[in-house]
């Protein structure tokens, strides 16, 4: 639901598709800051023999804006190369991986990373090549191809990445949750079922993406390098100390087929395909009919799209699928006034004199951008709040993103009202609010999140994976 399966088109090119972006400072060093991107979504762990992998003829970017324009004022780029050492064999292995360099792995990847950075005085760009030849984990197979997946690959998989920087490009498991099952089914929440026009059972929530892998590319960066003059700020109510960070792919113009080699050959320039900031926005903000539009644009052309952040369909929904549950919600929505809380936390971040201790607030050009303040301490992780800002915790979204976070709840939340008082100051929530009632129900049940970098879990095994139950109600089955 992240970003998923958010748009049509990309939808059907999963290796270019961006699930989910995080941007965060570091709890163990402060000094440092955490992005994060993952891609390709629903991977299953015994997808062999061709398991997922990164494409070598796509190019992933995480890219920073710190300019307050919405542009991509530092972008790191990573290409992967995909070798094939036995070209005799069908099997992604001949033996046991013992080690991310075995020569048993007969499908191994290797990757660069270029660092660009944009002149904001005349716009030209100045590229260095960061690394090279830096290695991909292989993906978790079983305990006899991939035996002891941690200890052979952990430390060998972080890498890096020239003075005070850290890297990681690998097969992880998908740290999002979120009901799938129920929520795209007329935004059934199974906690509520009971509440919502079209009665079933209270059940908890499932995790859609339970057992399921991404692959994943983390960046540990000083907080000096992305911030405005290269120097940490210290002022969190100053829009100086924000960033805007997202994700996004390219791909050639066209591909291709080459009989004689029976490959595809990439053909043209590059274009853009995915991108990803705030989780939910082109999957649930964005209609259908514009969401491939959307994809191929930057954040900097997002004023075209601030129609359906002011207007929010599911918003309008809420009180129709749920009938008494939100009188209030379906006051202000019939007064016809824009959700300018939304616009905020969204589109321009929030400003300081509404959030009071810090600011998220970038500037007056509306875009999606994950928007983080680095100069807003990290909260131990003992006393860290996956709900984020709104139950303060200010170093959680819509502050950055942190792997930990609850985003479906919070965002579900905002648009059920709970911050509409951020620019409305009269606007009472629904009572349904006051309490934990609007959830999904699900948690993360996937493996636990590691407490240090890459901060995303290793991959579920194809051997120890459990194929899903397919289930039908008797009324469908008729």
């Amino acid at each position: 639901m992240s970003s998923h399966r958010e748009a049509p088109e990309i939808s059907k090119d999963p290796t270019a598709d961006n699930t989910d972006v995080y941007a965060f400072v570091d709890q163990t060093d402060p000094t440092k800051v955490n992005l994060i991107a993952n891609f390709n979504p629903f991977e299953i762990p015994y997808g062999g023999p061709n398991f997922s992998e990164f494409a070598d003829d796509v190019v992933y970017t995480i890219n920073v804006a710190n300019q307050g324009t919405a542009l991509a004022d530092i972008s790191f780029q990573f290409r992967f190369t995909t070798t094939i050492r036995n070209p005799n064999t069908f099997l992604y292995n001949v033996g046991p991986i013992t080690s991310i360099s075995s020569t048993n792995w007969n499908r191994p990847q290797t990757f660069s990373v270029t660092k660009v950075v944009r002149n904001p005085s005349n716009g030209a760009f100045t590229s260095t090549v960061l690394g090279t030849k830096l290695l991909v984990p292989p993906c978790n197979v079983g305990e006899r191809s991939t035996p002891n997946y941690q200890a052979a690959y952990g430390a060998a998989s972080v890498q890096a990445l020239g003075t005070g920087r850290k890297v990681f490009a690998g097969q992880r498991s998908d740290p999002f949750f979120v009901d799938l099952g129920s929520v795209f089914d007329l935004a059934g929440l199974r906690p509520l079922n009971q509440a919502h026009l079209i009665k079933l059972p209270t059940l908890t929530g499932l995790d859609g993406l339970q057992g399921l892998n991404v692959h994943t590319i983390a960046l540990q960066v000083p907080i000096a390098e992305l911030a405005i003059g290269g120097v940490k700020p210290t002022n969190p109510l100053s829009s100086n100390s924000v960033i805007g960070v997202w994700s996004s792919t390219y791909r050639s113009r066209g591909r291709l087929f080459d009989s004689t080699t029976g490959t595809y050959k990439p053909f043209g320039d590059a274009v853009q395909v995915s991108r990803l900031a705030n989780p939910l926005f082109n999957e649930v903000i964005n209609p259908m009919s514009v969401k491939d539009k959307w994809n191929s644009l930057p954040p900097s052309a997002d004023s075209a799209f601030t129609k359906y952040v002011n207007t929010s369909e599911l918003a309008g929904l809420l009180p129709v699928l749920y009938p008494g549950a939100f009188p209030n919600l379906a006051k202000f929505n019939a007064s016809g006034q824009p959700r300018t809380d939304l616009n905020a936390i969204l589109m321009t971040g929030i400003p300081g004199s509404v959030l009071k201790a810090f600011t998220t607030y970038t500037g007056s050009v509306q875009a999606d951008l994950l928007r983080l303040n680095l100069a807003v301490p990290p909260t131990p992780a003992a006393k860290a709040n996956p709900l984020g800002v709104l139950y303060g915790d200010n170093a959680g979204f819509p502050n950055g993103r942190r792997v930990i976070d609850d985003v479906t709840t919070i965002e579900l939340r905002a648009i059920a009202g709970l911050t509409l008082p951020l620019t409305y100051p009269a606007y009472k929530p629904d009572g349904i609010l006051a309490g934990d009632a609007i959830r999904d129900g699900s948690s993360n049940t996937n493996l636990p999140l590691p407490t240090a970098f890459p901060y995303v879990a290793v991959p579920a095994n194809g051997y120890d994976s459990s194929p899903g139950t397919p289930s039908v109600t008797l009324s469908q089955a008729k």
